[in-house]
């Protein structure tokens, strides 16, 4: 458990078993030290700067809670993946998402923050459209989907977004966290179960933080990004499957057959050994290009598939379509994110996955995984197994193949 040896903070965090018993469980586990900058986060850490101070008792309260989500929801980790797993990650965008997350959740606990404040409504409004309400924006909303959102949105979402932080003078108060990657899972574990106790403590009491328990628990860490479960059903889709050649003998057969010999024995009956297996495993990788799927969503999967492929020793072939397949190609390694770019890729229209379905079955691959919305007409199922990779669960679900929801 961490410990605390500021002097800054010791007034607020002194009044949070009383005022939110939740965030004070929370805070146990955070290191508070006071700082020269201005107040932030960084790992488990928060640095109380020389204007928190001047703030009245309430929004002092606001503010320590503020930070102790930054730490708990581990934003400086989350920033770190998807710094790794985004080409041309912005920071600073990532931290307005943490930002407007954490202050929409706090007006609803009834804390108060130093203004103007950044929050996810205000935020949603100047972007991607008003929600129905600030429990119906925390309900669909973490920091790493809305980030990945107003990235990928075509058009000035992202634009916009900044724009909103500017004119509220948001600047960022948490810092991407370095580490492996085990020891952030490993961490993100511990936290998902601190959340849950003090959650339930909060809970008991009905005030703070803790009566918005469901929404914070949807606001945790994911356990494990898509792309990695990607990675794991491609490489346990393209392992190669053990065959028998009766031209090799097996190695036990090998050792009965010596000591029957040996001992004058009949010798067993033989038993085949397994085949060397030099072909390589095949992937075909649909791209739907319709106009629901952003070309930087579409650019950024097959980047990722082909990497994955590349590491699994598979031979990768990509089909863009739409109503029709627009473009077939063999991914070469060291191709990366721009592997579409001056490719004669067609965007928009409508979708119909039976072409697309029939030209990868007819390449033989051990598996077809087909990003795209699933709006369209499909044929009966290919002989491979399918990987729907989708932005969101659909509302109705394929009569065939496996479902991968994307998470930012």
């Amino acid at each position: 458990m961490s410990g605390g040896h500021a002097r800054r903070p010791r007034k607020a965090l002194a009044h949070l078993p009383e005022r939110d018993p939740a965030a004070a469980v929370l805070a146990l586990w955070c290191a508070h030290r006071d700082g020269e900058g201005p107040t932030a986060t960084a790992g488990d850490t928060i640095r109380y700067g020389p204007e928190f101070e001047a703030l009245p008792l309430h929004e002092q309260i606001g503010l320590a809670v503020h930070h102790v989500l930054h730490v708990a929801l581990r934003h400086g980790a989350r920033a770190a993946a998807m710094a790794v797993r985004r080409e041309g990650f912005d920071a600073d965008l990532y931290g307005l998402c943490t930002d407007a997350v954490i202050n929409e959740a706090l007006g609803l606990a009834g804390h108060a923050l130093p203004r103007p404040a950044v929050t996810l409504t205000g935020l949603l409004s100047a972007t991607l459209g008003a929600p129905a309400s600030a429990e119906a924006a925390l309900a669909t909303w973490d920091a790493d989907r809305l980030y990945a959102a107003l990235e990928d949105a075509p058009g000035r979402a992202a634009r916009d977004a900044r724009a909103y932080g500017a004119a509220r003078g948001f600047v960022r108060d948490v810092e991407p966290e370095a580490g492996p990657a085990a020891d952030a899972e490993r961490q993100a574990a511990e936290w998902r179960g601190r959340l849950s106790r003090a959650m339930a403590e909060g809970t008991r009491a009905g005030q703070g933080i803790g009566r918005l328990a469901p929404l914070l628990a949807e606001l945790a860490p994911p356990r494990v990004p898509w792309e990695r479960r990607l990675r794991r059903l491609l490489a346990r889709a393209l392992s190669p499957t053990p065959r028998q050649s009766w031209r090799r003998p097996s190695g036990r057969w090998l050792a009965m057959e010596a000591a029957a010999r040996a001992a004058g024995r009949p010798v067993p009956v033989f038993q085949p050994g397994p085949a060397r297996d030099g072909l390589r495993p095949r992937l075909a990788v649909g791209l739907d290009t319709s106009s629901s799927i952003p070309p930087a969503l579409a650019a950024r999967f097959a980047a990722e598939a082909a990497g994955a492929a590349r590491r699994g020793g598979a031979e990768t072939h990509l089909l863009a379509f739409d109503e029709t397949v627009h473009l077939e190609r063999r991914l070469e390694a060291g191709l990366s994110a721009g592997m579409l770019s001056g490719a004669p890729v067609r965007q928009g229209g409508g979708t119909d996955f039976r072409d697309a379905l029939a030209r990868a079955d007819r390449l033989n691959p051990a598996l077809i995984v087909v990003l795209t919305d699933l709006d369209g007409p499909m044929s009966h199922a290919p002989r491979a197994p399918v990987l729907w990779t989708v932005p969101a669960p659909p509302t109705t679900p394929p009569a065939f193949g496996e479902i991968l929801v994307m998470d930012g």
